[in-house]
């Protein structure tokens, strides 16, 4: 160590090597300015800046400490010689040469320099000033480059001068970057056997070295190679893992990997050819498939030899997409040289594979030519013998002249002429073989070949022995057996033997000698002798050992070891073999006497296995002479000596573990130390060191002979002083330090005292002493006293036991608050009071029952329960919450009770008990509690929950046919369990499953017992049956279905009979099966007689027939012909008798008969046509096209077949309609008419929610068309608004309704219905919404969010929480301090009635947030509160930052005015907005009504685009259903007026909504069908199921009388006047009937009328009662919107009838025409959204101002059925047809409508009344006639007289001006809404 220094200058002290900490004797200098320390990488120095003479009076010493180790090494000390400063030029004291610096770390570079004056400094780079930059900055010591970039590197020069000379040094700076090692690619994937290449990219250097490793083990490569690049070929499996790439240079190193899989590469025949025999000629084709990685080659070989007559064989391969080869081998035309066995091998670098199999080719056998073979002796040889061409016989081989085999070593396979020879022997086998096949019994053919056996060598075992290094040697390798030649090669370790070894090899002619002149070490290894022949190739190996003597690697030294350390003495040598080494010493430092050192297993000194001694731990006994022996047998032993010094480390000796102070008096602590001089001794507390400077320490030491004592002495020990002070020595070869736990005793602390428990009349303390003053607590004191009282007055407990934490203090008083602390004492003094506490003691449970229990039943499942608190003087405290225990009420009292709690919150009470059981006795009490505890019960109340429908459907339904007519059926009854009220009986739904799979009516009958006989059924007919229950609540959930059928009958007659002279002794009959079949038909009887009733000849057809052919008639006779069907139960009724005459000119006749048929879409359908006839008759269809038959269209969908049938493939909707065939021929002709009907999906069903609760919602629907089959059931989708995922539900199709349960609260869903029929399922309805009852939580605002507030807790009252009538799911609670981030939180699943914030801080103010969830939502609160200062006092508010006005008062004054002028303008503005929002949000709406009603205007005025022709074909008729959704609607045009309604079917001409040219006077009628319901018990039946165009009835015989039901029991005729100009109006109207023509007869009909009575009651009671569902008619308002804008439709009178609205609409909604037209009543809805009205005739006293009033008249409609435009909503059925009318019935005027209002579980039966239609409007009843159906198109005539009473002038002039003046008039008021009319009568609002 050495310093430099001049007063007033620097002084500098270099240290070497590294520097820990620098010392002055033993003071350690902290800086403050003064000192810097800078260490290099193997030095440091010490800077002493403004040197001062007191710096000179000082030792320095350097002391260093092993990073590693912990070693600390003290260095020689030095004095400093302070100068007075004189005159001198600069001088360097510090500087640099080089340096070296990573990127991004900071450097600096040393420049220090002496001289006076204090000299200046510059720095240069690259020979230029530095430019400025903040990383660079001067200190007093050099310069310090901060974040190094490369730029910085270059050569610096540091210039310092004064004004007495200068000085310059100059350092090169390194910049280092570290090194970046990149692998690629990153992950390699290749297969076994493949070439791989891995390149490392080194960054950061230039130099540096590079080493490869994979999985963990280094990688060795040639030297010279390229080491960037790894490449390897021929990798096998266990070549792949990972491979890493590590790049040295110093210190520094870095490494990537990268990864490589590899996959099993072999080849794999995936398929293969298979031995086949060909023909001669044949082509042949040979395939293999197969894969392999890398790509395999494909070779092929044919008897194992190489295909290469390329000429004739053809071969290629081809890769498929998944990288497979496929390698064919083709022969066009195979020659028998071309049999053999075919081998396709497939390689690659992983592997190889082969696959063979024999190709016979037809052909004269022959054998391939045999080549000699060469066999080795002692191993397996095998002949083969190639045999072509096939057949052939046997194979079988002779070696002279010998059939083999005939020993064991010989197996010949005779199927492929293989000959196997195991262990050939020379003597034995060598020799000339024959392969001889036998061709055929009489040919045999043979070819030879000679086989030579070659013996391989066999080598004379060898041993090498032991050798010593330069010794001769000589190693021999004979062969004794084997064929000549025989050729020698010698190798060395598996190689070839180095040139450089000089060893000598002689060969001769059967052995070979290897000489060695001059043995060394490099001829250790393994020498193997070759010998080979043309046979084979063999070796044999031995080991040359060459001995060497030790020597030396590391020999010992003289080495130093510090005591208590360990040590390592090193010693290595090597030799041959491995050299022994042993260790001896001798102590002391005189002559050595060696003995040998004792090593045990454990022992403290080991021998390492290089040879080195180990010492753990050195003692001051292991110092001395060490020798060590080195020997291995080989020469010499040899051996070297070293001396080992024991250096002692500093170590305490002696110091005090524990010691005691007093607080405030003097204390001392010494310690003694010994060891190397010298030592240096420095005391520390707790780690930290202390200056002697301090005023509170004084440091002195002493040296006592070979000790040092040092002692600290604290002049005023504190609290702070208590600790463990060490007392550290140190010295060159060690450290030591003593521990000493120094105690400061003083007066305890108050102790910190808190509540455990709180009573009504005890509290029970608990208290924590923070410091005893280290000194043990002797007792403790408690005083307490009334909160109002003074301290003086106080209650001590004295002297309670120092053991205790907790007591208790009793005979206190309920609900009092006191004040509590207390004293703690030790032998010291007592401590200071405690905090003091300030307690309310506990309430006392209520001594009262709550009062005036009340209980009301809410529903089947829930019971309301109010009551009132208890008696003010029982409560004890304030109430809290109350208990509401209930259960079942039953004579056993022992049953659980069900309790809920419920808040308290006033007088009266009141909670909600869900979830019970329906129609059940419950006995109810409440317990009253407050904080103390629940007070006694009240008084039970009783009460049961109200009636609800069965929850479980009848079981065990049987059913069993009991008469053809009747079927019985009986069930288990309900449990009571499952009745939910009591049982009004059960009720039966049945109905017919008809054979042509269509449904029956559906019926229901109900009755009190379990059985129940169903008759007047159908015979033979199998049914449905379904059974529920119902109470007064309604009917419960309907049993399965199950079936039976009626017992069969007799059958009825056959339909229909028609017989035909086929010539003149022969006449066909056919006939239609019975309308009732009764049973299964067995055959059918056809008699013939020529005196009737005589049978004269009864012949049977079979059951599927229904023709014959009867022979042997004479010619003219009249023969009478009958058929009678015959089922097992007996023969039927005759069919109606017809006669025949057999002619020899047989006129044309069909045998077909006229009818309906009916046909699903999309399939092919015959219509077919039978004629007969003498000659054979013409056959023609024909089809009525806009009421004109016409030729049908023959083409590729339709055509005619030879027997006169009309097919038609994949019929259409289009395809409907009547067709006509007509059969010609010389003689006549006749025609059949047939109605053909396509049925389609249906169309969808209009769906509506009826009712909503928070986890039901309830649907109804109306169906929408059929589609010409009965609705077979629906399919009921349904998902939540935000979910994709759907769930279904199968309904039958008897319902109207459906209930979903289980749902979740407060949520949107949405449903979509779907109905089937025997097509299949048709389109799905619209998609509706809605919403479960039910809302996100909301905090009441009026409710006190703070139960009660203290200085470290807070209760929260969570009652204010409204739960939106949902449960809560998610309760969260975030609070922190206001200015803190961190919150603290905690969630529950539940919302309890209080929560408590624990651990707050007092005094200080907290942001509270909630956050409240459930299904339906979540809603949030945020709060801010403060918690008090301990006293309970509250602390200040929240300091609001308020910005201060510059200007002054007027300044002020004027703002005041400015922010109300602002506020306002804002207001308005915001208001100004919001009716803007309004009125575009109301236009949207209104556009949304227009553009729903644009559809139907569309509608209406699409027939505009009619052609003339089809204008003026008037019989053309056409069906047409308009749906608007729960609306009816009435059309009148002065051509045409049709009611139309979702259920009534409307006969229309083509041009009904369009101009007509051609003005008409005549009047044509159109009759629609309304289907009235009427009211009974049951379900719903459905009527819409009836097939458009066709009779529902017509399905069974209607019985005569009154008793005869009809599915039609209204409806409207609409008169078609034409005036010359068009107008159109919609309206509703009643009509007068219509006086009948003299004469005039009413035609059959499947509908009858109804016109009204003159007498008021009477009409009243002949009212039409239908039902509806409810609506707001929305639709039909916009529709008239939208009217009003259309041209041809501003004449248009709207009539909408309404009536209450439940659940959409709160208001109740009627309407009407006028006081001339009908009168609705409306009553109160059943259920919610379905409502019921009546629709009534006009009064009496208004027949008179009636005018034009018209009957309704039968009608049968038909038509053609198509499908209007999609936007219709639904696909419309258009029917064109012929309706057939009487010119009689003539009228005009308006007409009436209704509309069908469908009630969900309400039975309705279908009657058709026999009624009479009367000649005046005051007295007529409707008519029923029969009669043929007419097929005459009927015209009506202008000029039709007419009965009705006509107006005056003046009257119409009146009506006129009345109309136009309502036009004027709106269907909405200014709410919207549809107007209200005072009028009874008319209740209704007309839109003109």
């Amino acid at each position: 160590m050495g310093c430099w220094d001049i007063k007033g200058g620097p002084r500098c002290c270099r240290c070497l090597p590294v520097v820990a900490g620098c010392q002055r004797q033993e003071r350690i200098w902290q800086g403050k300015g003064k000192l810097c320390r800078r260490a290099a990488k193997w030095w440091a120095s010490l800077y002493i800046l403004d040197v001062v003479t007191d710096d000179g009076n000082w030792n320095y010493r350097c002391l260093t400490r092993h990073r590693y180790t912990g070693e600390t090494r003290q260095s020689n000390s030095a004095r400093l010689t302070v100068t007075e400063p004189i005159n001198s030029e600069p001088n360097i004291l510090d500087g640099f040469d080089r340096r070296e610096v990573m990127v991004s770390h900071r450097v600096e570079l040393p420049c220090k320099a002496t001289g006076y004056p204090a000299p200046k400094y510059r720095w240069l780079k690259d020979n230029s000033p530095l430019e400025r930059d903040s990383r660079f900055r001067q200190l007093s010591t050099g310069l310090l480059i901060e974040n190094v970039r490369p730029s910085d590197a270059g050569s610096y020069v540091c210039e310092v001068w004064n004004s007495l000379g200068n000085a310059a040094m100059v350092g090169q700076l390194q910049v280092k970057q570290p090194l970046k090692v990149v692998v690629s690619p990153h992950t390699l994937k290749s297969s076994v056997g493949s070439q791989l290449s891995l390149s490392c990219m080194v960054t950061g250097s230039d130099k540096y070295e590079l080493s490869w490793y994979r999985n963990g083990e280094m990688i060795y490569r040639p030297k010279g190679a390229d080491q960037e690049t790894l490449g390897m070929e021929g990798m096998v499996k266990s070549d792949g893992g990972v491979y890493q790439c590590f790049a040295r240079k110093g210190k520094m190193s870095a490494q990537d990997f990268a990864q490589v899989i590899l996959e099993d590469g072999t080849p794999k025949i995936l398929s293969a050819f298979s031995e086949r025999m060909v023909n001669l000629n044949e082509p042949v084709s040979l395939v293999c498939n197969v894969k392999g990685t890398p790509r395999p080659a494909v070779t092929w070989t044919l008897d194992e030899e190489p295909i290469t007559d390329l000429g004739h064989y053809r071969m290629g391969q081809m890769v498929t997409p998944e990288g497979h080869v496929l390698s064919y081998l083709n022969i066009s035309h195979s020659k028998v040289n071309d049999s053999g066995i075919y081998r396709c091998s497939c390689n690659n670098s992983a592997g190889v594979v082969s696959y063979q199999a024999r190709i016979n080719v037809r052909g004269p056998a022959n054998i391939r030519d045999m080549k000699n073979l060469t066999a080795i002796a002692g191993r397996d040889a095998f002949i083969h013998c190639r045999v072509v061409g096939y057949p052939y016989y046997s194979i079988k081989w002779f070696k002279n002249s010998d059939l083999l085999p005939f020993n064991h070593r010989q197996r010949a396979f005779e199927n492929n002429g293989t000959l196997k020879l195991s262990n050939v022997q020379k003597s034995v086998d060598e020799g000339e073989y024959t392969c001889r096949v036998q061709v055929h019994p009489d040919l045999e053919i043979s070819k030879s070949l000679h086989v030579t056996v070659k013996e391989p060598p066999h080598i004379q075992p060898f041993e090498v022995q032991g050798y010593s290094i330069g010794q001769r040697v000589l190693i021999p390798c004979v062969v004794i057996s084997g064929d000549y030649p025989i050729y020698f090669t010698w190798q060395k370790d598996g190689r070839p033997i180095p040139a450089n070894l000089s060893v000598t090899i002689d060969n001769n002619e059967f052995s070979s000698l290897l000489r060695i002149a001059n043995l060394s070490s490099v001829h250790n290894g393994n020498y193997t002798c070759i010998a080979h022949n043309e046979a084979a190739a063999v070796e044999h190996q031995s080991q040359l050992i060459v001995k060497v003597p030790p020597s030396f690697v590391v020999q010992p030294m003289d080495q130093d070891g510090i005591y208590g350390k360990a040590v390592v003495l090193k010693c290595s040598a090597r030799g041959n073999p491995r050299p022994t080494i042993v260790w001896k010493h001798s102590r002391g430092k005189g002559v050595p006497q060696f003995q040998p050192i004792l090593l045990n297993s454990g022992s403290r000194i080991q021998l390492l296995e290089n040879g080195s001694l180990l010492i753990k731990h050195v003692l001051q006994e292991d110092s001395g002479y060490y020798l060590c022996k080195v020997s291995n047998d080989v020469g010499t032993d040899i051996s070297k000596s070293m001396y080992f010094t024991v250096k002692i480390p500093a170590m305490i000796t002696s110091y005090p573990n524990t010691t005691l102070a007093t607080k405030g008096k003097k204390k001392e602590m010494s310690c003694t130390a010994k060891g190397e001089k010298p030592i240096m001794i420095r005391w520390e507390k707790e780690k930290e060191i202390i200056n002697p400077e301090m005023n509170r320490y004084v440091v002195t030491v002493r040296e006592v002979g070979d000790e040092v004592n040092s002692t600290l002495q604290i002049l005023s020990p504190g609290r702070g002083d208590s600790g463990f002070f060490s007392c550290h020595a140190i010295n060159s070869y060690g450290e030591d330090k003593g521990i000493i736990q120094l105690t400061v005793e003083e007066p305890p602390d108050s102790p910190l005292v808190e509540i455990r428990d709180v009573q009504d009349r005890i509290i029970t303390l608990h208290w924590n002493m923070v410091f005893d003053g280290n000194s043990p607590i002797t007792g403790y004191d408690i005083e307490y006293k009334n909160k109002s009282a003074p301290w003086s007055s106080a209650i001590t407990t004295k002297n309670i036991s120092p053991s205790l934490y907790q007591a208790t203090i009793i005979d206190l008083h309920p609900s009092s608050t006191y004040n509590i602390r207390m004293i703690a004492k030790n032998r010291i003094n007592s401590s200071a009071p405690s905090n003091e506490l300030t307690i309310t003691t506990d309430e006392a449970s209520p001594d009262g029952p709550p009062q005036e229990v009340q209980l009301e039943a809410l529903s089947s499942q829930s019971i309301k329960v109010t009551w009132k608190p208890p008696l003010r003087h029982l409560q004890n405290g304030a109430i809290r919450t109350y208990h509401v225990s209930y259960r079942e009420y039953t004579k056993e009292q022992n049953r659980q009770l069900t309790r809920i709690t419920v808040d308290a919150t006033g007088d009266q009470e009141t909670v909600s008990l869900d979830n019970l059981r329906k129609f059940t006795l419950y006995e109810v009490i409440v317990n009253a509690e407050n904080r103390a505890g629940m007070g006694p019960a009240s008084q039970e109340a009783i009460i049961r929950t109200l009636e609800d429908v069965p929850s479980q459907a009848p079981g065990n339904v049987v059913a069993t046919p009991s008469s053809p007519e009747a079927i019985f059926v009986y069930w288990s009854p309900l449990p009571n369990d499952t009745l939910n009220g009591v049982l009004l009986g059960y009720r039966v739904i049945y109905w017919a499953n008809l054979a042509d799979g269509e449904l029956g009516e559906i019926k229901n009958i109900t009755t009190i017992q379990p059985r129940l006989e169903l008759d007047g059924l159908e015979k033979f007919t199998n049914y449905s049956i379904q059974v529920l229950a119902f109470t007064q609540a309604g009917d419960g959930v309907r049993s399965g279905q199950i079936f039976a059928r009626t017992k069969e009958d007799v059958p009825g007659p056959p339909a229909g009979v028609k017989a035909a002279a086929a010539s003149s002794t022969e006449v066909f009959v056919s006939w239609l099966p019975p309308l009732k079949l009764n049973g299964i038909i067995k055959k059918y009887k056809i008699y013939c007689s020529f005196n009737y009733p005589t049978v004269n000849n009864d012949n049977d057809a079979p059951p599927d027939k229904y023709s014959y052919h009867i022979h042997g008639l004479r010619l003219n006779q009249r023969y009478s012909i009958w058929v009678v069907a015959v089922t097992a139960a007996g023969p039927g009724n005759a069919s109606e008798i017809i006669t025949v005459e057999p002619l020899e000119k047989a006129p044309a006749r069909i045998l077909t008969f006229s009818g309906t048929v009916t046909t699903p879409w999309m399939r092919d359908i015959v219509l077919p046509c039978r004629a007969v006839g003498d000659p054979a008759p013409t056959i023609k269809w024909l089809k009525e096209t806009n009421g004109t038959p016409a030729p049908v269209q023959i083409d590729g969908r339709r055509s005619v077949h030879s027997n006169g049938s009309f097919i038609i493939r994949t019929v259409k909707a289009e395809d409907s309609g009547y067709y006509s065939c007509v059969a010609s021929n010389s003689w006549g002709y006749d025609d059949i008419r047939l109605n053909l009907q396509v049925q389609v999906p249906p169309d969808q069903p209009r769906l509506t929610v009826t009712k909503t609760t928070t986890t039901t919602i309830t649907l109804s629907w109306i169906p929408g068309d059929n589609g010409g089959s009965s609705i077979r059931g629906y399919i009921l989708q349904y998902s939540e608004d935000n979910s994709e995922k759907w769930g279904n539900f199968p309904i039958s199709p008897s319902e109207r309704s459906y209930r979903l349960e289980n749902l979740k609260c407060g949520t949107w869903y949405k449903f979509t219905l779907t109905a089937q029929n025997a097509v299949g399922p048709g389109r799905i309805s619209e998609i509706i919404e809605a919403k479960t009852h039910g809302k996100e939580p909301q905090f009441v605002k009026e409710h006190e969010l703070f139960a009660s507030i203290n200085s470290t807790r807070v209760q929260l009252n969570l009652n204010g929480w409204n739960n939106g009538g949902c449960p809560i799911t998610s309760f969260i609670v975030e609070y922190r301090p206001v200015d803190s981030s961190t919150w603290t939180r905690a969630q529950r699943s539940s919302l309890t009635k209080t929560y408590i914030l624990y651990d707050l801080q007092e005094a200080t103010w907290y942001e509270l947030q909630m956050k409240v969830t459930n299904s339906a939502g979540s809603a949030e609160k945020r709060i801010n509160f403060a918690t008090p200062n301990a006293d309970g006092s509250t602390i200040a508010p929240l300091i609001k930052t308020v910005v201060e006005p510059r200007d002054n008062l007027p300044g002020n004054q004027g703002l005041k005015m400015v922010v109300p002028i602002i506020c306002i303008l804002v207001a308005i503005g915001m208001v100004f907005i919001l009716l803007l929002v309004l009125r575009r949000r109301r236009r949207e709406q209104r556009l949304k009504r227009l553009r729903d009603a644009k559809s139907l205007a569309e509608m209406l005025m699409s027939k505009n685009t009619r052609t003339p022709d089809t204008v003026n074909k008037q019989q053309q008729t056409l069906r047409m259903h308009i749906d608007i959704p729960r609306a009816q609607l009435l059309i009148e045009e002065r051509d045409t007026m049709e009611t139309i309604d979702d259920r009534s079917t409307v006969l229309l001409t083509d041009n009904d909504f369009g101009e007509t040219s051609k003005q008409k006077s005549s009047t044509v009628t159109h009759t629609v069908h309304y289907q009235s319901l009427s009211q009974s018990t049951g379900p719903l039946v459905d009527v819409s199921d009836a097939r458009p165009g066709t009779n529902p009835t017509a399905r069974r015989t209607a019985k005569a009388g009154p008793a005869t039901r009809s599915r039609y029991a209204s409806q409207w005729t609409l008169n078609r006047p034409h005036p010359p100009i068009s107008s159109h109006t919609l309206t509703t109207d009643w009509r007068l009937p219509t006086p009948r023509a003299t004469g005039s007869v009413d035609k059959e009909s499947d509908s009858y009328s109804v016109s009204p009575s003159q007498d008021t009651d009477r009409a009243r009671s002949s009212m039409v009662s239908t039902e509806s569902a409810s609506s707001t008619y929305e639709e039909l308002a916009r529709a008239y919107e939208h009217a009003k804008m259309e041209e041809q439709l501003r004449h248009a009178k709207f009539t909408i009838t309404e009536c209450f609205i439940s659940d959409t609409s709160s208001e109740q909604m009627t309407a009407g025409t006028n006081d001339y037209t009908d009168s609705l009543t409306s009553s109160t809805p059943s259920e919610s959204g379905i409502c019921r009205f009546t629709a009534s005739p006009p009064k009496p006293q208004d027949a008179s101002r009636v005018m034009n009033m018209a009957v309704p008249k039968a009608h049968r409609p038909g038509g053609e059925l198509m499908h209007l435009p999609p936007y219709l909503r639904m696909d419309f059925l258009l029917n064109r047809g012929v309706a057939a009318a009487s010119s009689s019935s003539s009228s005009s005027g308006r007409e009436a409508t209704g509309q069908t209002c469908l009630e969900p579980q309400k039975s309705r039966t279908l009657k058709r009344p026999a009624l009479t239609v009367a000649p005046t409007p005051s007295d007529s009843t409707p008519t029923v006639s029969s009669g043929p159906p007419s097929r005459e198109v009927q015209q009506w005539q202008p000029g039709t007289a007419s009965t009705l009473p006509q107006r005056e002038p003046g009257d119409l002039a009146q009506a006129q001006a009345a109309k136009l003046s309502s036009s004027q008039e709106s269907l909405l008021d200014s709410r919207g809404h549809l107007k209200q009319s005072n009028n009874p009568y008319a209740k209704s609002y007309t839109l003109v």
